[in-house]
C-alpha cells in the first residue's frame, strides 16, 4: 500500500495513495496506525482523497483505529472523502462515529 505519513504538530497525517482501501490492503494502514499509537501518537487524520472505493475491511480498520485512539484519549479523524467513499460511511452511519472534514486544511484548524 502506498501510504504517505507527515508530522503536523502533535498531529500524524497518513495520506492513503491508493484507489481502494480493502481486504487486500488495509492491513498495512492498520499496521501504520499502530505503529504511530506505539510511538506515542495520540492525534491522526487520514487523507482518503485518493480512495474511490471503502470495502467493510477498510472500514473496520478505520473504527479499530478510531477506537485505538479513543482509549490513548486522543482523535482519529478522516478528510477528503469522494463521494462513493462518502456514501458507504452514511449507509453504515460511520459518518455519525468520524469527524469528517473536506481537506486537510480544514481538519486541522478544527484541532
Amino acid at each position: 500500500m502506498n501510504l504517505k505519513t507527515e508530522a503536523n504538530g502533535n498531529l500524524m497525517v497518513i495520506f492513503v495513495r491508493e484507489e481502494r482501501l480493502d481486504a487486500h490492503n488495509s492491513e498495512e494502514l492498520k499496521t501504520e496506525m499502530n505503529r504511530l499509537f506505539e510511538e506515542g501518537t495520540k492525534y491522526i487524520l487520514i487523507d482518503l482523497k485518493e480512495v474511490r472505493f471503502i470495502d467493510s475491511s477498510g472500514l473496520g480498520v478505520l473504527v479499530s483505529g478510531f477506537k485505538n485512539a479513543s482509549t490513548r484519549q486522543g482523535s482519529l479523524k478522516l478528510c477528503g472523502l469522494q463521494t462513493q467513499v462518502k456514501s458507504m460511511f452514511e449507509l453504515t452511519r460511520l459518518h455519525r462515529v468520524f469527524d469528517i472534514f473536506q481537506t486537510v486544511d480544514e481538519a486541522l484548524e478544527s484541532m
